[in-house]
């Protein structure tokens, strides 16, 4: 199984990528959330020019935020500047999209993105919004087409799962894998979250709040988002902090849940953050050196082929480092 990292995308991300490169990680996957981070592009472009081995990848792209000639040409840049080492990842845009105030796209317009995008990266003509539109750029503008990249989707449900099978060379997703899903490609990317204790250490550390406490604040607002107060209030806190977040007017409120998202918790995030972690750690990748890797040797055996973890909290190195320590990396 390989073992990558996803990184918020932000302006000391190149920094980690070269660190994450030293200590064996295979890829070094990159968030597009504009309302919540910086440009996914600009900075994969700086990781590519500062890393020789790791492969690195928009994880995922949201399909509304750019026409596809603009991620196809992005995308050519990437392969241009670090050939053999791109992936990309596409998906409905949930935290994307929620952190603007819309809701994830439906899985028939992706499918059209998609599709839509290969056919441009082979350096064939497309239709796209009622026009012909095609790869124009001449050498030194990016790769020369055909442009082979993989390109995973971000599912987890029928719907997703149907596009990658169709679609896709492989799904990148928040749940466990479906190994059973008819059609769909063997790589498996598993988005992973938490921390590795220290000597000593325990849920309610100081440390560990700082390390784990954004992924268990995470698991919180997909949940709420999903399934609204029924699928949060019979959790530790979760009824309390639906109630703070509720007092907000409605088309206020994707910011104050998504405010720090997967990087730290807000204001109302922080009242609640040991009911938090108590629940969300049996899920996380959080525990001894030992206890995570006996987890990750779990999730092998249930068919993942590629972990993504995520690092969080105040230090970044720290995490990749102790997280690369549990999986047995080597540069």
């Amino acid at each position: 199984m390989d073992i990558s990292c996803a990184l918020a995308t932000a302006s000391e991300s190149p920094d980690h990528a070269v660190l994450a490169e030293a200590l064996g990680y295979r890829r070094a996957w990159l968030y597009d959330t504009p309302a919540l981070m910086t440009d996914v592009w600009m900075v994969l472009s700086r990781c590519a020019e500062r890393t020789t081995r790791i492969g690195l990848g928009p994880g995922v792209l949201v399909p509304s935020l750019r026409h596809p000639l603009v991620n196809a040409a992005a995308i050519a840049e990437l392969v241009h500047q670090a050939p053999g080492r791109v992936v990309v990842g596409v998906g409905t845009g949930f935290t994307g999209r929620l952190a603007m105030g819309k809701r994830p796209m439906a899985w028939r317009q992706v499918a059209e993105y998609v599709r839509c995008l290969r056919t441009l990266l082979a350096g064939e003509t497309a239709e796209w919004d009622g026009a012909q539109i095609r790869m124009m750029q001449l050498p030194g503008c990016g790769a020369p087409r055909p442009i082979d990249v993989p390109i995973l989707i971000g599912a987890d449900g029928p719907k997703g799962l149907a596009v990658a099978a169709e679609l896709g060379d492989g799904v990148f997703s928040a749940g466990m894998p479906q190994p059973d899903a008819p059609g769909v490609p063997q790589w498996r990317a598993l988005l992973s979250f938490g921390t590795v204790l220290e000597d000593g250490e325990t849920l309610s550390s100081p440390r560990v709040i700082d390390g784990a406490g954004p992924s268990a604040v995470v698991l919180y607002h997909a949940m709420y988002e999903r399934g609204g107060a029924s699928a949060v209030d019979a959790l530790p806190g979760g009824k309390r902090w639906r109630e703070a977040v509720e007092a907000y007017p409605p088309g206020e409120r994707h910011f104050v849940i998504h405010d720090g998202h997967a990087m730290q918790p807000n204001a109302i995030d922080q009242r609640f953050l040991s009911d938090f972690l108590t629940f969300a750690n049996p899920m996380a990748l959080t525990g001894t050196a030992q206890q995570v890797s006996e987890k990750i040797d779990g999730l092998a055996a249930l068919g993942v082929t590629e972990l993504v973890y995520q690092p969080a909290g105040s230090d970044i190195a720290r995490e990749l480092r102790a997280f690369a320590g549990a999986a047995r990396l080597s540069a």
